[in-house]
């Protein structure tokens, strides 16, 4: 484990020195989506903020570059970051436009039981989600080893990020995660290079592990059977963290798999070097 910790130490210190230029996540600059805006030359790292959280910024003294999350519920239209280009200096403001962006919707009719909470259960949730928001503005001084992530589990992308589902004509928020389907038991592997921040059994989302990357580069992996990690646990990347399961509220054995960037909830897709495999045409998707 001593060996791993250091490994990822000399690996964030080669990505802070430009090794990460070919490793950017693909751009994509609509709501769930994420921007990749350049900074300039500079000596030091500059320092960057869009709507008041730190940015994650990589490169090198000849190019940096600033990999912002654009959250789901941004509107389309001109934007900007606040950029510093040296402690103490007076920020500059650096302007990108969010594109339009059309999500699936999904219409479904379900028993009142399966959309209305009982009271027990809304106590539980409301309990859980000041966890769970505590947890997700995680930002720690790692850099991230790599921007290019590997599917957790192997699979069918049973349903994609952004989709919008409505139960009994009530609208729920977008999906904000990929979902893979796999059998019960499937291992599931750390995406990337990572410390492990967060795991629990919570309302909604089952056995849960989340994996702070470095700089604000999040990843959460839910509905698992098992958990075979703790906080604190240096892993790399496709260390076992779990298996597939069906825990929490949901329907079948699936991988819910989220990354946040900045506090936001941003599009997996983005970060794969390789595509996960969609559904086949007509084939229902897992909630």
């Amino acid at each position: 484990m001593e060996r791993r910790r250091v490994l990822m130490l000399l690996t964030g210190c080669l990505a802070a020195c430009g090794v990460l230029a070919a490793e950017l996540p693909q751009q994509r600059r609509v709501p769930g989506g994420v921007a990749l805006l350049d900074l300039g030359a500079s000596a030091q790292p500059p320092r960057a903020r869009f709507n008041g959280t730190p940015v994650l910024v990589v490169g090198d003294a000849g190019r940096w570059t600033a990999v912002v999350g654009i959250g789901l519920g941004a509107k389309p239209g001109p934007a900007s970051i606040a950029v510093e280009r040296a402690a103490g200096s007076a920020p500059r403001t650096l302007g990108f436009e969010i594109e339009p962006a059309t999500y699936a919707e999904q219409r479904l009719t379900v028993p009142p039981g399966k959309v209305d909470l009982s009271k027990d259960d809304l106590a539980r949730y409301q309990r859980e989600r000041v966890h769970l928001a505590a947890v997700a503005a995680t930002l720690s001084d790692t850099v991230p080893a790599t921007l290019r992530m590997q599917p957790p589990t192997p699979g069918v992308r049973s349903s994609s990020f952004g989709l919008r589902r409505v139960f009994n004509n009530q609208p729920r928020n977008p999906h904000s995660g990929m979902d893979i389907a796999a059998a019960t038991g499937t291992p599931v592997t750390a995406p990337a290079a990572g410390r492990v921040i967060d795991t629990g059994d919570y309302f909604f989302n089952g056995n849960t592990v989340w994996i702070d990357h470095g700089r604000g580069l999040l990843t959460m992996l839910c509905h698992l059977e098992s958990i075979a990690v703790k906080a604190g646990d240096v892993v790399a990347q496709g260390d076992r963290v779990g298996t597939v399961g069906a825990t929490g509220r949901v329907t079948g054995p699936h991988l819910h798999w989220s990354v946040g960037l900045n506090r936001a909830m941003v599009d997996p897709a983005l970060f794969l070097a390789e595509a996960v495999a969609s559904p086949p045409r007509g084939s229902p998707g897992k909630p």
